[in-house]
């Protein structure tokens, strides 16, 4: 039991850090691409920023010299155009220079470099700046400078021709330098982001997991019986919805299992008290101690007794058909006023023992369905046994049979006691007995209304229950029409059900050449012994 445990541990435990991993593994994936994208938006504005900046004041200087002639005219002197691209280059902490179309520098300040010597540029870059008026790029320019430079280039035009070029210049290595700082801070930020992520991500997967670990022992609890465990329902969310779902799994285990075990008490005692009769009965007719004369009588109880073993059997059986699938239907076409005038013959004896009145037969005719008859004579055997079992001394049982829209219906009620009406619906539920409506009932086992209503439903049919306490109960169910047109099918001219008076005078059942009643067989009058059938 103690591997067991541990051995759950250890998979919430790994449930657990299944979560927080992936939490984690997702806040740092997000953490490095915001980084990467941060990063190279922040090189790109930083260089577009200072290739404006360059270009900018590259421009100036050569909008200068294109409009102010004393300074063309004092190129090639160190006063006017040298002064002025000193001023700019102070101003923006870059290098400017000035080369003619020959390649020569006539002019330069190198704030940024600090070169004390005049530089050179590549031919093929003088060229671009003069065929196309600007440039743009970075580099050493062919060894010039020690480290990689952004340059900016603008030609400068008189009379419509390019005679010179501006350059401004600035190193990249600041580019380098402000990335490692916005690296530092973000790196900082990044590690204060993922510490208060980690517990976030740890109180989440943690309040996650828990609710399934309760869940997980209320189970274990299920495996060893205990049903009474739960898990709370609060939330809104799946794992609230999962509970509910839970919970009400629990509920039906915990109502099959009580069922269960009713059913197994009712069995072992249906199965004990036939069992003790009839082996004391026979032990009694084999010592002798039942004298000979007596011995039919006893043996005629244990007759009885056989057949209620039998009755049990074949409900089990029909159980475990229901259970396993195979319940299968055997249509044919039958007379459904022959099989319950034979199931209500079944009950003959007890009916006269009770003095019940029957109603509803008075005109009965033929009604023929299309069912599996083995199946529906259960059905009727079913609900005519309650109703003779639950109905008081000198009360009434009424059935009606007709034939309705594309369908055939089949009613029974009986008076007395009733059904509570929290209760009408549960009386077709496995195992279920009423303790208040029917209290009579102390040997069933609550499966008979449960396969009758299960054999209707393989019919395609429906059963229902109607109940008013202290009047009567009453089941009505209905099979759907196969065949239609035929000359048989004319619907039987039957009355609904009433109740009537018990008649003072009791009379005797005949039937004519057709083989139906001619008056109503009232219990008491047919003398002749029918043959009683053990089905639930």
């Amino acid at each position: 039991m103690k591997k067991k445990k541990r051995i759950r541990v250890h998979r919430q435990k790994t449930l657990f850090r299944k979560y927080l991993s992936i939490s984690m593994s997702i806040v740092m994936v997000s953490i490095v691409l915001l980084g990467t994208v941060m990063l190279a938006f922040i090189s790109s504005f930083w260089e577009n920023e200072k290739s404006a900046l360059l270009r900018t004041n590259a421009e100036n200087i050569a909008e200068l010299m294109e409009t102010q002639e004393e300074i063309l005219d004092e190129w090639k002197k160190e006063s006017g155009l040298q002064k002025l691209v000193e001023t700019f280059a102070a101003n923006i902490g870059a290098d400017i220079f000035v080369i003619d179309a020959s390649g020569t520098c006539i002019a330069g300040s190198y704030e940024s470099s600090g070169l004390t010597h005049p530089v050179t540029v590549d031919p093929w870059i003088m060229n671009s700046v003069l065929k196309n008026g600007q440039y743009r790029g970075s580099g050493t320019l062919s060894g010039m400078y020690s480290e990689n430079y952004m340059v900016i280039g603008c030609a400068v035009e008189q009379d419509g021709e390019s005679v010179a070029a501006v350059f401004a210049t600035t190193s990249l290595a600041a580019l380098n330098i402000y990335r490692v700082e916005i690296l530092r801070m973000f790196l900082w930020a990044s590690i204060a982001a993922f510490i208060l992520a980690f517990f976030a991500a740890w109180g989440f997967s943690f309040r996650m997991v828990q609710p399934l670990r309760k869940m997980a022992d209320a189970a274990h609890s299920f495996g060893e019986g205990d049903f009474s465990v739960r898990v709370d329902e609060s939330g809104e969310d799946e794992i609230s919805e999962l509970a509910v779902a839970f919970n009400a799994m629990a509920t039906s285990l915990a109502d099959s299992e009580c069922a269960n075990r009713s059913f197994i008490a009712n069995v072992s005692h249906e199965l004990k008290t036939p069992m003790t009769t009839i082996s004391g009965f026979i032990d009694g007719i084999l010592d002798g101690t039942i004298p000979p004369e007596q011995e039919k009588k006893y043996l005629t109880i244990v007759s009885s007794e056989t057949k209620r073993l039998s009755r049990l059997v074949h409900t089990m059986l029909n159980l475990s058909k229901i259970d396993n699938g195979e319940l299968h239907l055997r249509v044919t076409r039958f007379d459904m006023t022959g099989a319950l005038l034979e199931a209500l013959l079944s009950f003959e004896k007890r009916i006269e023992e009770k003095q019940l009145q029957i109603l509803g037969l008075e005109n009965a005719e033929s009604l023929f369905v299309d069912a599996d008859r083995d199946m529906i004579y259960q059905v009727l055997y079913n609900l005519i046994e309650n109703a003779v079992k639950f109905t008081p001394d000198e009360g009434f049982i009424s059935v009606y049979l007709g034939r309705e829209t594309d369908r055939t219906r089949v009613s029974i009620r009986n008076s007395g006691p009733g059904i509570a009406p929290d209760e009408v619906q549960m009386v077709f539920d496995r195992f279920y007995k009423t303790d208040r409506s029917r209290n009579k009932d102390k040997t069933g086992m609550g499966l008979g209304l449960y396969i009758v209503r299960t054999i209707v439903r393989q019919h395609g049919g429906e059963i229902t229950a109607a109940s008013v306490p202290d009047e009567y109960t009453e089941f009505s169910f209905y099979l759907p029409d196969i065949r239609k047109g035929t000359a048989a099918d004319a619907p039987p001219k039957l009355k609904e059900p009433v109740r009537k008076s018990r008649p003072e005078k009791k009379t005797k059942n005949r039937r004519d050449s057709g083989g139906r009643p001619e008056e109503r067989p009232v219990p008491g009058a047919r003398k002749k012994k029918c043959e009683r059938r053990g089905r639930e």
